[in-house]
């Protein structure tokens, strides 16, 4: 078995066939006698991984262009080996991605999905007819955790792998059938409906939509009120510095860790939003009271789906007539209007979500330890999740655990 799982890994970096349609595809995969590489040179794959997200089942944050951009400004300041699984099917075509990484953790390694902290939506890459074609998923893992050891750089104690969503694309999730836990937080998003006038009205109540109006026209006497979607670098850069400055103060305000604040976050951001190459993925707006920017949205773009990722407003005096509400209003019209079917607030239990979703996503949670020390280790990561769940999803803890957070935030020393 581990001659064959050698064998198997020296196909790293093996170019696959042209892309094939959906129907080639799934057919491939249902004569799938799956063969696993293991690949910790992302742009030795990198041809194959963009020809297979075109396909494949995903979500935009197991793109190429996301992950390593991510790793090339992250992972590599922070000791992050990526490796990432690649399951062919006998004619060499993939049938699934698993952008997975090991990383340093207190005492020893992880095996994490490359880029977890920014990545709301974790997991596989699959070709069609990937569930048909492979019902024992446990199976296949053993497999992979196998090829995996077989890489000295990729040794790791516990495997972590979270905020998993139930299925990816249509077909089930299989890293599910692992045992997995609930993750602390759930996830959010909603159909958008033909016209944005449609739309808000079944969303919103006629009270609502009036205060709605009061508050921008109060907004207006600021100055004229504009949606703005920065093109030119200097302006992309310059809009990004704005919303990590009105982040960083609403961070500061909540008493939360400042993630502009950690080693290649900032150069992530600025590097993915003003490259040429991620304009089909990227979407940046701005909403401007006069010459002021009051508000900023970072959001990504991928197959019909607009992704509300970062946004900002700002804290000065037009922050009375809700500038952040007035900004997602637009990124709404603005969705709809482009001919996206589906708005995805993505990770996070903030409330205005719940006013324009009709329910919760739960995402999942997977840990395992991986070695002796990894036992010791798995335990507390474990039991963190569970109190923190316990925490946010009880209101009155919840708003209890905010109010002291932010008490705390106030009385620390700020730079």
């Amino acid at each position: 078995m581990l001659r064959a799982i050698a064998a198997l890994n020296a196909h790293d970096g093996t170019l696959l066939a042209a892309p094939r349609t959906h129907a080639d595809a799934e057919a491939a995969v249902a004569r799938a006698a799956i063969q696993i590489s293991v690949h910790e040179d992302l742009v030795a794959i990198e041809s194959e991984w963009r020809a297979f997200e075109r396909t494949a089942d995903c979500t935009v944050f197991q793109t190429f262009e996301w992950l390593d951009t991510w790793q090339r400004h992250v992972g590599t300041r922070n000791d992050v080996r990526p490796a990432v699984v690649a399951g062919r099917a006998s004619d060499g075509s993939l049938a699934f991605i698993l952008p997975l990484a090991t990383r340093p953790m207190p005492f020893g390694r992880e095996l994490v999905f490359l880029g977890t902290e920014l990545c709301d939506y974790n997991g596989p890459m699959l070709a069609a007819g990937f569930t048909a074609a492979v019902p024992d998923f446990a199976a296949l893992w053993r497999r992979i955790g196998a090829a995996l050891k077989a890489h000295p750089r990729l040794r790791y104690d516990v495997v972590h792998l979270e905020k998993m969503p139930a299925s990816i694309g249509s077909q089930p999730n299989p890293l599910l059938a692992l045992g997995v836990t609930d993750n602390p937080s759930g996830a959010y998003a909603t159909a958008l409906g033909e016209t944005w006038d449609a739309f808000y009205a079944a969303k919103r109540s006629s009270a609502t939509r009036s205060r709605d109006r009061g508050k921008r026209k109060k907004l207006a006497e600021h100055g004229a009120v504009a949606f703005v979607e920065p093109q030119a670098s200097h302006d992309v850069l310059a809009t990004i510095d704005t919303l990590v400055a009105q982040k960083s103060r609403s961070f500061a305000r909540m008493g939360v860790s400042n993630i502009f604040a950690r080693p290649g976050y900032l150069d992530f951001y600025r590097a993915l939003f003003s490259d040429p190459k991620s304009r089909g993925l990227t979407h940046l707006s701005r909403l401007d009271c006069g010459a002021e920017p009051v508000a900023v949205n970072l959001g990504l773009t991928f197959r019909g789906t607009y992704y509300h990722l970062q946004a900002s407003h700002t804290d000065g005096d037009a922050s009375r007539f809700g500038p952040g509400a007035a900004h997602l209003h637009d990124l709404l019209r603005n969705a709809i209007e482009r001919g996206f079917v589906r708005y995805d607030f993505t990770i996070g239990d903030e409330p205005y979500k719940r006013d324009w979703c009709d329910g919760v996503t739960p995402l999942y949670d997977y840990y395992a330890a991986a070695s002796p020390r990894g036992a010791l280790l798995c335990a507390p990561l474990a039991a963190k999740t569970r109190i923190k769940r316990l925490i946010k999803q009880n209101p009155a803890l919840w708003d209890a655990f905010r109010h002291i957070r932010s008490l705390a935030g106030r009385m620390m020393p700020r730079r």
